[in-house]
């Protein structure tokens, strides 16, 4: 049975990205590169919102063969490259849009994919991964279909347009793990929703 996994980048005011939707005001630093490689070490798929995916397929193939890029990018790149499974959740997006990685790329409608992921969770056993995509993980994180959270909290107030878990319901969490590093004020929270779905699939009723 495979975990659906949420990885993000959460500012200290709690916020995903900055003003207007620019993720390049977060603290990204090489602990965050590191951790997020990490995470794909784990992972068999990926898990994305349609903006996220076309943002994803605008940067990591230039990755693959960048002398520049730092070794954590470049094995991120290449798993994107060659192996990875990749699912899009979206209602608009067609085989032509996702021509880099079309022949691992499958797109799935909103209505659908709350059911499919649960097929999905089911049937494969490495994790399924999410970078990005808050509008998808926070409604995956309410229907109970998250099964850990990896808040990578950076060290920057970048006064955004909309917090993190804006439209949450009330829920607990168990932490599971700290992480720390010696050069870097990031620290990753892992936690496990209470409300994650049991194995036989009985989790919150979806709307």
């Amino acid at each position: 049975m495979a975990k659906i996994v949420v990885s993000s980048m959460v500012s200290l005011d709690g916020y995903t990205e900055g003003a207007g939707g620019d993720v390049s005001q977060m603290p990204m630093d090489l602990a965050f590169a590191e951790h997020n490689a990490d995470r794909v070490r784990s992972a068999g798929r990926l898990l994305f919102g349609a903006t996220s995916y076309l943002g994803m397929m605008q940067y990591w193939p230039e990755r693959v063969d960048d002398p520049d890029a730092i070794p954590e990018d470049r094995y991120i790149a290449s798993r994107y490259a060659t192996d990875l499974m990749l699912t899009v959740i979206s209602d608009h997006l067609t085989d032509d849009d996702v021509a880099v990685w079309a022949e691992r790329t499958e797109i799935v409608g909103r209505a659908d994919a709350h059911d499919h992921l649960r097929r999905l969770r089911e049937s494969e056993s490495d994790d399924i991964l999410i970078f990005g995509s808050r509008t998808l993980w926070t409604d995956l994180l309410a229907h109970g279909l998250v099964d850990e959270l990896h808040l990578l909290v950076g060290p920057k107030v970048v006064v955004g347009d909309e917090r993190a878990f804006e439209g949450i319901p009330s829920m607990d969490f168990e932490l599971l793990n700290v992480r720390t590093w010696r050069d870097s004020s990031v620290v990753v929270l892992t936690y496990r929703p209470g409300n994650a779905a049991a194995p036989s699939g009985r989790g919150l009723a979806y709307n």
